[in-house]
C-alpha cells in the first residue's frame, strides 16, 4: 500500500486514519480491540485519538479512548511499533485544565502517555487554537517534548488560515517545530477548508487529515430522514444535512457507488483520498464489518467522471 508523508516529517502512513473517538464510548473495549486488531492486520497503521474523548458522554471524564488504546497496546506485544499514534491536547478536561499553555501541554502529555501505556506520541496535535497563549509558548513546549523523545511531530486541529500561517512563519523564523499537519472538518458535505486552508497547506507542505470525513455518518446514506437519525448518538450533527441539497448529494453518491461496485461511504472517503494535499481522511467504526467496508475506500479508484459529478453535487458545501 502506498504510504504518504505527514507534512515534511519522517512519519509515513497509509491513506486512511482510524478515528478513536468511539473507543470506550459507542464501541466497548472488546469491540474496540477487535477493530484495532483488524485494522493493523489489514495493513493499515494510522490511529487518531484525543485526551478529551469521550468526555461528552454521560459519566465520562475524558481519556476513555486513550485508555482503551493503551490497554490494547499492553495486550498486544509489538502493536505499538506497528502504528503511527496521534492524539490531541487543548480541549476542556475539567479539573485537569484546558488550553495550550506550556504547563498544560506538558502535564497533558504525561497524562496521555500514561493512559496510552507508551513512551512516545508520534503526532501530538493542538486540538483547537488558543488565542490566550502566545504561539511561541505553545511551540516551545512542543519543542521540549520533542527533545525529550516524548513526541515525534506536531499538528494543529481547527485552526483558521491566518493563525496557521502565523504559526508556520514563527516556526520558520525562530527555528521551532512546525505544525506538520492540519486536522479540519472536511468532507463532501463540508468543503469550507478548500477556500483558504487548502492553498496554504499545499504551499507549505502541511499534511491534511480531515475529521468528520463521512459528515457524522450522513455520507454513509443511512440517514435520509429525521426518523432515521432519531435516537442515534449523532442525531444532532446529521440533522443539518437533511435538506434538499444534502439528499441530492446522497443521490449522486448512490449513482457513483453503483457504477463502481462500492458503497456510498467508500466513495465519499475515496473522493477525499484523491484530493491533492490530503494525507488521509479520518473515520471511525463501531464494528469489524463496518471497518472492513471503510478500509475498502483506500483501494477504490474513482473515475474522472465520478469525481466531477461529486464535485458538482457538493460544490460550496451543503450545510444549512
Amino acid at each position: 500500500m502506498d504510504k504518504r508523508h505527514i507534512g515534511r516529517s519522517d512519519l509515513t502512513v497509509a491513506p486512511f486514519c482510524l478515528g478513536g473517538n468511539v473507543f470506550g464510548w459507542t464501541a466497548d473495549e472488546a469491540t474496540s480491540f477487535a477493530i484495532l486488531d483488524r485494522f493493523v492486520e489489514s495493513g493499515f497503521d494510522f490511529i487518531d485519538t484525543a485526551d478529551v474523548y469521550s468526555r461528552w458522554a454521560p459519566g465520562h471524564a475524558g481519556g476513555e479512548s486513550e485508555t482503551v488504546i493503551g490497554r490494547w497496546f499492553a495486550a498486544r506485544p509489538g502493536a505499538r511499533d506497528r502504528v503511527v499514534l496521534a492524539t490531541k491536547v487543548g480541549m476542556d478536561m475539567g479539573e485537569a485544565g484546558k488550553g495550550l499553555s506550556a504547563q498544560h501541554i506538558e502535564q497533558a502529555c504525561e497524562a496521555s502517555l500514561r493512559r496510552l501505556q507508551t513512551d512516545r506520541i508520534d503526532l501530538y496535535q493542538s486540538h483547537t487554537d488558543d488565542s490566550d497563549v502566545p504561539l511561541d509558548e505553545t511551540l516551545r513546549a512542543y519543542e521540549r517534548l520533542i527533545t525529550a523523545g516524548k513526541v515525534r511531530a506536531i499538528g494543529a486541529s481547527n485552526y483558521g488560515a491566518g493563525r496557521l500561517k502565523e504559526a508556520l512563519a514563527l516556526s520558520a523564523s525562530a527555528g521551532l517545530p512546525r505544525y506538520e499537519c492540519l486536522q479540519p472538518d472536511y468532507s463532501l458535505a463540508e468543503r469550507g477548508y478548500e477556500a483558504e486552508l487548502e492553498p496554504l497547506c499545499r504551499a507549505e507542505q502541511v499534511g491534511v487529515i480531515g475529521y468528520f470525513s463521512l459528515a457524522a455518518g450522513f455520507l454513509t446514506g443511512k440517514y435520509r430522514s429525521a426518523a432515521d437519525a432519531a435516537g442515534r448518538a449523532r442525531e444532532n450533527r446529521v440533522a443539518k444535512y437533511l435538506n434538499p441539497r444534502g439528499l441530492a448529494l446522497l443521490d449522486s453518491l448512490d449513482a457513483v457507488a453503483v457504477a463502481h461496485g462500492a458503497s456510498p461511504a467508500q466513495v465519499a472517503l475515496a473522493w477525499i483520498i484523491a484530493r491533492p494535499g490530503i494525507t488521509a481522511p479520518i473515520a471511525s467504526a463501531t464494528s469489524v464489518a463496518q471497518l472492513d467496508e471503510l478500509l475498502g475506500a483506500a483501494r477504490l479508484s474513482l473515475s474522472a467522471e465520478a469525481i466531477t459529478r461529486l464535485d458538482a453535487a457538493s460544490a460550496g458545501g451543503i450545510e444549512g
